[in-house]
């Protein structure tokens, strides 16, 4: 399945709504055609975004990397943290422009979504930086270092049909259907929904049509191109041994046809089949290097087979003229010269020979140095040395071939193990207090914090309510907390919810142990600064008297917990996460980074057998996420309290 140039234009006026606002917070490489973007906003969910050279989608599904990408270290480099500030298609071409916006520069994405497709990296300038596919042909030349220039356009711009553009059909002998795929640039499954709407012959010649039927056919095309870019769809998947296809919207009678399913956006269903075509890609490709990883074991293995047998049938066509000699012997024959000798050899597929003036018998291609002095027997004895010899070589072939089997199985486990790990894990809807620092209480009461200013920020314009405490710590790079429906009386709750403020602050990073955090009430805080003066983002006003809590000691835990039949990472105080989840690590400050932390926590986790596959398809951003800025270092590991 390939986009047209319709469908691109809904997808880009859908997603240019959705990113507003958002930054890049990682890149992936999944193949060597596609990207995953990971897009982050401070009070939404977070967005991924397949970036392939066959199309640009919102993805609710994360795909493992299965090849290298030779662009990522580059966008890695240029575009994290950057903003997504537009996304545009060229006419109705088969072209989008993302462009990227941060740190006072501003990169363009190219995605050219036909042929082989491509994905082109440019500056402001549209100096290309780095592609996936250089070009060189008549008309265009693309390469780093030289101006992005895209191909020549394909004619008429569908998005601007007008009924002048279709009556050009009357100078053409051409069939309608294959004149409007043609000229409008459509596939073949829209120009055959035009006709079949005009209620027209597919075979009529298009200078036999009237000006009624052309006008039919100038209103069936703007119709469809309306409901298909504006995004009045009605999607199918439409599966079929050869090919399948997504359409936006329902193209002849669809209760005849077979093997399709109904969606409920077009994007959904391009995700989906779009995401299979990526991972039957991802299987095909490990199948094809291991499949030829094996092939050459499994010739080298066979060689040395067939190397066995050659030198233990030598050995034993020698071992065979050493016994014919020595029985020869027996007759009274001395001399190796003796003109019975050669038909005696001659049976055994062997002769003697003269070079370079040394005697020698040929045993079946193997030439024996002789000493035409020596007696019979002493011949006999030297041909047994030299088949025992060649036997004892194939002890060396033996343990090289033990080495190729061991190979063999190896690669074919590893073939086995890369198909397997060619997974994705479908996004799951995040639970709104997820975007921020968030925990239960041993009391049962929600507890959630900001993560930076603009999520501090957000806890108390948007999530602060009248039955709320709002806790802070005494240093500076404090988050603010809320802890949700509660009063003072709570104490386990104003405690655990105390140590989680300061563990989340500088307090972590710096080490620094004995603070205090405070609490007050939400009419004390006050969002605008006094008249004539000045506050930082994410920070507010305190009126009123604080009511201090002393939290002695840094410590936090990471637990699983179980929801709804879903499982989400939990982080905040020991008691807090022993209480509700069903398994935990506890961490305190100094000793690795975050990245290096949260792999070392996924892997206790990854200890607790029962929900392995579980934490497998949790990610290791998701870990990273729980951690408090700064080093950390594990001190305990288990079940909680919520663990049958």
């Amino acid at each position: 399945m390939t986009l047209a140039g319709i469908e691109l234009r809904y997808l880009i006026t859908e997603m240019d709504k959705q990113v507003k606002d958002y930054y890049v917070s990682n890149i992936y490489g999944v193949s060597r055609n596609s990207i995953l973007f990971k897009l982050h906003h401070a009070e939404k969910p977070d967005l991924l975004i397949m970036f392939s050279t066959f199309g640009l989608w919102i993805t609710g599904i994360k795909i493992n990397q299965m090849e290298e990408n030779r662009l990522i270290k580059r966008l890695r480099n240029d575009l994290l943290r950057s903003k997504i500030t537009e996304i545009k298609q060229l006419g109705s071409e088969r072209i989008v422009y993302v462009t990227f916006s941060g740190f006072d520069q501003e990169f363009i994405l190219v995605g050219e979504f036909f042929g082989d497709g491509n994905i082109i990296l440019c500056n402001k300038e549209m100096k290309i930086l780095s592609l996936l596919h250089s070009i060189d042909v008549r008309h265009r030349k693309l390469a780093v270092g030289l101006n992005y220039i895209p191909p020549p356009s394909s004619g008429l711009n569908i998005l601007e049909v007008t009924k002048e553009n279709i009556e050009e059909i009357k100078t053409s002998a051409t069939p309608v259907v294959r004149w409007i795929g043609r000229t409008l640039g459509l596939p073949g499954k829209y120009a055959e929904e035009i006709i079949r709407i005009s209620n027209l012959d597919p075979d009529k010649s298009g200078n036999a049509l009237s000006d009624k039927e052309i006008e039919d056919i100038f209103q069936a095309t703007k119709g469809l191109i309306d409901k298909v870019t504006t995004g009045n769809h009605d999607a199918y998947i439409i599966r079929d041994v050869k090919n399948s296809d997504v359409i936006p919207v329902p193209l002849g009678d669809m209760s005849t046809r077979n093997n399709t399913v109904k969606v409920s956006s077009f994007m959904e269903g391009l995700d989906s089949l779009f995401s299979e075509n990526l991972l039957e890609h991802g299987k095909s490709s490990q199948s094809t290097t291991a499949n030829q990883k094996i092939t050459e074991l499994e010739h080298k293995l066979e060689e040395q087979n067939k190397a066995i047998l050659l030198v233990k049938e030598r050995s034993s066509s020698i071992s065979g003229v050493a016994k014919a000699l020595l029985e020869t012997s027996y007759t009274g024959i001395t001399s190796i010269e003796d003109p019975s000798i050669e038909p005696l050899l001659s049976r055994y597929n062997s002769h003697t020979a003269r070079e370079s003036g040394v005697f020698l018998i040929n045993v079946n291609g193997e030439k024996i140095k002789i000493d035409t002095q020596s007696s019979i027997q002493a011949i006999a004895s030297t041909l047994f040395n030299e088949s025992k010899k060649q036997m004892r070589a194939t002890d060396t072939i033996n343990l090289e071939k033990k080495k190729t089997e061991k190979s063999l199985e190896l690669v074919k486990k590893q073939a086995s193990i890369a198909q397997d790990s060619i997974v994705f894990a479908v996004q799951k809807k995040k639970e709104w207090f997820e975007r921020y620092r968030w925990f239960i209480t041993s009391d049962g009461h929600l507890a959630i914090g900001g993560r930076d200013a603009s999520s501090n920020s957000a806890v108390i314009r948007k999530h602060l309510n009248k039955n709320d405490m709002v806790f802070h710590a005494e240093i500076v790079g404090s988050p603010f907390f809320l802890l949700r429906e509660s009063t003072e009386n709570d104490l386990s709750s104003v405690k655990e919810v105390s140590q989680a403020t300061v563990c989340f602050s500088r307090a972590w990073r710096a080490g620094v142990y004995g603070l205090n955090a405070y609490w007050i009430k939400p009419d004390q805080v006050k969002t605008a600064a006094p008249s004539g003066q000045f506050i930082a983002k994410g920070s507010f006003v305190i009126e009123g008297s604080r009511n201090f809590v002393q939290v002695s000691t840094l410590q936090l835990a990471i637990g699983l917990y179980e929801k709804d039949e879903s499982y989400l990472l939990m982080c905040g105080t020991p008691s807090a996460i022993k209480k509700h989840c069903i398994y935990f690590v506890t961490i305190e400050p100094s000793g690795v980074d975050m990245t290096e932390m949260a792999r070392k926590v996924k892997l206790e986790f990854m200890k607790f057998k029962e929900k392995e596959e579980i934490v497998k398809a949790i990610s290791m951003d998701d870990f990273i996420r729980m951690l408090p800025a700064g080093d950390s270092h594990i001190v305990e590991s288990g079940h909680g309290e919520a663990y049958d």
